[in-house]
C-alpha cells in the first residue's frame, strides 16, 4: 500500500495504471490471506456481537481498504482495519437496537413466525378509529396552505418559536394562524 507509479513501473508506459492495479490487487490478497483471521479474532475480543455482524464489520473494512489503498500503509494496515471494523460493528449493533426484526415483532405478540395470523385477533387501532383519522385528515386539508403547513408543524412537535424561525413568520403570527387553523379545524369536525 502506499504505492507510487513509479515503483511500480519505472519505465512510465501506458500500462503504469493497470500494473498498479495488479500489484494492488495481488497486496490485496496477501494481506487478506495472512490478516483475516487476526482481524477477526481482535474485533471478536474487543466487542461482543453475533458472528455474523462481526464478520460483515470485518467484510466491509477489508472493502474500505481496497477502495484507498493508498491511505494505508503496510505498518499500520492490521491497525487501520480493526479500527474501521470495530466503528462498523458499533454503527451496525445501533442500527439493530433501533430495528425491531419481524421475528421479534411476532414473538412479542406472542406469535410464531410461519404460524397464520388472523386480522381479527391482531392489536392496533380499531377500524374506526382509523377511518375517524382518515376523514380528520381529509378536513385539514381543506384548511388554508399556509394553516396546513403550521399544523402540520405544529403536530410534529415544533414549537411556535422553532416554527417561526422554518417559516419567517413572527412567533405572535404563527400563534395566530395556529389558533385559527385549529378552530377552523374545530368547526369542521363538529
Amino acid at each position: 500500500m502506499g504505492y507510487s507509479s513509479k515503483q511500480v513501473n519505472p519505465d512510465g508506459g501506458g500500462g503504469a495504471s493497470r500494473d498498479r492495479r495488479r500489484v494492488i490487487a495481488a497486496d490485496l490478497a496477501a494481506l487478506y490471506r495472512a490478516l483475516a483471521r487476526p482481524l477477526a479474532q481482535i474485533v471478536r475480543a474487543e466487542l461482543r456481537a453475533p458472528e455474523t455482524v462481526v464478520e460483515e464489520a470485518c467484510q466491509f473494512a477489508w472493502s474500505r481498504l481496497a477502495q484507498q489503498p493508498e491511505a494505508v500503509g503496510h505498518e499500520t494496515v492490521l491497525p487501520w482495519l480493526a479500527t474501521t471494523a470495530r466503528r462498523e460493528l458499533l454503527r451496525s449493533l445501533r442500527r439493530r437496537s433501533r430495528e425491531l426484526s419481524l421475528e421479534a415483532a411476532l414473538e412479542q405478540r406472542g406469535e410464531f413466525p410461519g404460524a397464520p395470523a388472523c386480522a381479527l385477533e391482531r392489536e392496533g387501532p380499531a377500524l374506526e378509529d382509523l377511518i375517524e383519522q382518515r376523514e380528520r385528515l381529509r378536513l385539514v386539508s381543506t384548511l388554508p396552505p399556509r394553516q396546513q403547513r403550521l399544523l402540520l408543524l405544529h403536530a410534529a412537535g415544533y414549537s411556535y418559536k422553532e416554527i417561526a424561525a422554518r417559516t419567517g413568520d413572527s412567533r405572535r403570527t404563527v400563534e395566530r394562524q395556529l389558533l385559527r387553523a385549529k378552530r377552523s379545524a374545530r368547526r369542521l369536525v363538529a
